[in-house]
Order: structure tokens, then C-alpha cells, then sequence
């Protein structure tokens, strides 16, 4: 008998085997739709951020003008409110009461003047068939004038009465939102004192102190970007409507007062509120970020896994690897490398398709 031995029919298998393990070891070539971009020098996009805080164009404090006990609040901290809509009444008894008799006392006064003016009158017709003297008509016709004038002086005097009698009555001097109420129901108004302040939602604007070396390098025509970390990640970036460089330097702190004014209609900001102002300048080093040899990439090519934070770079054969980066500055669209990264390597922008490349 004829004995087979094993090493022929393994010779025969693995041969069979070998294209199908060549193809699976092979390294799967790289996606040639995988997007990337270079990394670029920041000094090539400068930009410097400076720390600023929201104001309102118009913000408003009423304060009270005449005495009075509060006697109905029907606002609150945060109600929006309309152009002449109430806001607080005050105890008006007491004006309306002066009021009052102001007016009794012009009544009285009229009455006065209507029978000076009959007395005035009849001593004309006596002086013209000369029944009396020339002295006895200045008399009357003194007498007709002083009491015209007294008319007059109490009709004033009702007037003012009754302008503070509508002084107890606090209204908002244009739409708003209410910021502060620093009285509750019972409290005695006095005049000067604060009662309300309201501000204009629709026109808020950003105040930052730049520096004057940075404010000569500002490129001309160019808006800068606006940070507001308190609102929602997909909130925070705006861009302004206009940009005002004031023409004022601060001698102790050589800074110049900048104004990014805000669009309407956003949602969550308020004055008071923290924001960072990113401003385009020219070429050179960036206050505040890196200098000449920083690198700067998108904001969507970085990676992060728990406390790992990375880039997709590719190699010469165009396969990307991961790298562990350490970041500076983000201007919202680009980020600072720090570490990890050089000007000219090319790194994947969507992290997530490279990550499927192997």
C-alpha cells in the first residue's frame, strides 16, 4: 500500500489559501475622497481676542420725583413691557386733594375777575358821560387787571397741581425688559429715589479695551467676530453690525475704548453679560495667542476622545494616523496647535471618516 503523506495536501491548501491571505493583509488603500487640509501658520490669519461685557445703547433708571407710598406693582424682574405701560402707582390722595382745592381756588378766583370786569366796564360808560373822574376809572380798570392777573397765577398754580397728580403714576418710557425693581408694595417713595431701570433688548452692544498698539493694526473694512460663552455652543459666535474705534485713550492703561454693536434679536444676551471680542489684524504676531511658528487648523478636524485630544494627519502615502495635539485659541472656525503639529502637514478635517480608513 501506498502511504500519503500530509505535507502535500498542506502544500496544496496553503497555495490554494495564499491569494485570499495576500488580499486580507494587504493595507486597504486610503479614500481618495478623505478631505484635508494643510496646516497653515496662525500669523498667516492673526487675531486677537480681548475681553468685553454687553451694555444697552439705552438703559434706563426712573426714579421717583414725587413722594408716595407704592400702592400697585404689577411688573416683575425679567417682564417685557411695552411703550407707556404701567409699571407702579403711587399713593396720590394727597396731590389729588391739593388738586382739588387748587381748583376751588381758581373758581373763586374767576368769579372775582367776572365782577371786576362788570365793575371796569360800567365806569367806562359813567367816565364817558363823564359821571365820574379819570382817577375812578384807573381804579377800576386797576382793580380788573389785578384780578386777571390773579386769574392767571391760580390757573398756573392748578396746573402744576394737577401735573403732580400724574407723577404718582410711573409708566416705561419705551419698550424694555425690566433689569432691576429695588422697591416692593409699601415702600415710601421719595424723590430721586430709583424706583425701576428697563432696557432696550433690540440695541445691545459690546465694550472692550483694546490696546493701542493693537488698534493700529486693525484691518480696515473687516468685522470682528463676537464671543458669548454664556449662551449655547451654536449661540455663541455673532457677528456685529457695525464697529465704532473711539477717539479717546486712557493715559493710565494706553487702551482705546472699542464698540461692537449686536444684531437684533438675541436671544439670551443681556447687559452685564461676559463676551470676547476676536478682531482681524494685520500680518505679524497676534496679541495674547501664539507667535510666528504657531499652527493653526479647522476647529472640525480635532479629535477628542475622553482626555485625548488629537488630528487625523496624513503620511506620505496619504493614510491618516492619529496624533495627540495640544491647542491654544479658538477663534470659532480655527483653532491654535500648540504642540504635536507643523506648518505644512496635511490633516484630515472630518475626523470621524478617518478614523474608518485602515
Amino acid at each position: 500500500m501506498f502511504k500519503l503523506h500530509p505535507w502535500p495536501l498542506a502544500y496544496a491548501l496553503t497555495m490554494a489559501l495564499a491569494p485570499g491571505l495576500s488580499m486580507s493583509a494587504a493595507p486597504a488603500a486610503p479614500s481618495a475622497e478623505l478631505a484635508s487640509v494643510q496646516a497653515t501658520s496662525a500669523a498667516a490669519s492673526a487675531s486677537s481676542s480681548f475681553d468685553g461685557v454687553v451694555e444697552a445703547l439705552r438703559q434706563t433708571v426712573v426714579a421717583a420725583q414725587v413722594p408716595g407710598a407704592v400702592v400697585e406693582l404689577p411688573v416683575k424682574v425679567g417682564d417685557r413691557v411695552k411703550a407707556g405701560q404701567l409699571l407702579m402707582r403711587l399713593d396720590a390722595r394727597g396731590a389729588e386733594q391739593a388738586a382739588a382745592a387748587s381748583d376751588a381756588q381758581t373758581r373763586a378766583v374767576r368769579a372775582g375777575l367776572e365782577v371786576a370786569t362788570k365793575d371796569f366796564e360800567r365806569q367806562q360808560q359813567l367816565h364817558a358821560r363823564n359821571y365820574i373822574s379819570q382817577a375812578a376809572l384807573e381804579r377800576a380798570e386797576s382793580a380788573y387787571k389785578a384780578n386777571r392777573a390773579q386769574l392767571e397765577a391760580q390757573l398756573a398754580q392748578a396746573g402744576a397741581a394737577r401735573t403732580q397728580t400724574g407723577l404718582h403714576v410711573v409708566r416705561a418710557p419705551y419698550a424694555g425688559v425690566i433689569a432691576e425693581l429695588p422697591v416692593t408694595l409699601g415702600d415710601m417713595a421719595m424723590p430721586g429715589r430709583p424706583l425701576v431701570t428697563l432696557y432696550d433688548p433690540a440695541a445691545l452692544r459690546i465694550t472692550a479695551s483694546v490696546p493701542q498698539s493693537v488698534a493700529a493694526r486693525l484691518v480696515a473694512g473687516q468685522l470682528p467676530r463676537v464671543e458669548l460663552p454664556g449662551l449655547p455652543p451654536a449661540a455663541q459666535w455673532v457677528t456685529p453690525t457695525r464697529v465704532q474705534l473711539l477717539p479717546t485713550l486712557d493715559a493710565a492703561t494706553h487702551t482705546v475704548p472699542l464698540r461692537a454693536e449686536l444684531p437684533a434679536g438675541l436671544a439670551g444676551v443681556a447687559p452685564g453679560m461676559f463676551a470676547r471680542l476676536w478682531l482681524p489684524l494685520a500680518a505679524g504676531r497676534t496679541e495674547g495667542g501664539g507667535g510666528a511658528d504657531a499652527v493653526s487648523v479647522p476647529l472640525t478636524a480635532v479629535m477628542r476622545r475622553t482626555e485625548m485630544t488629537g488630528l487625523y494627519v496624513l503620511d506620505a502615502a496619504g493614510r491618516p494616523l492619529l496624533r495627540q495635539v495640544r491647542l491654544g485659541r479658538s477663534d470659532g472656525t480655527r483653532v491654535e496647535v500648540l504642540s504635536g503639529l507643523s506648518v505644512g502637514e496635511r490633516v484630515a478635517t472630518d475626523p470621524q471618516a478617518a478614523a474608518r480608513v485602515r
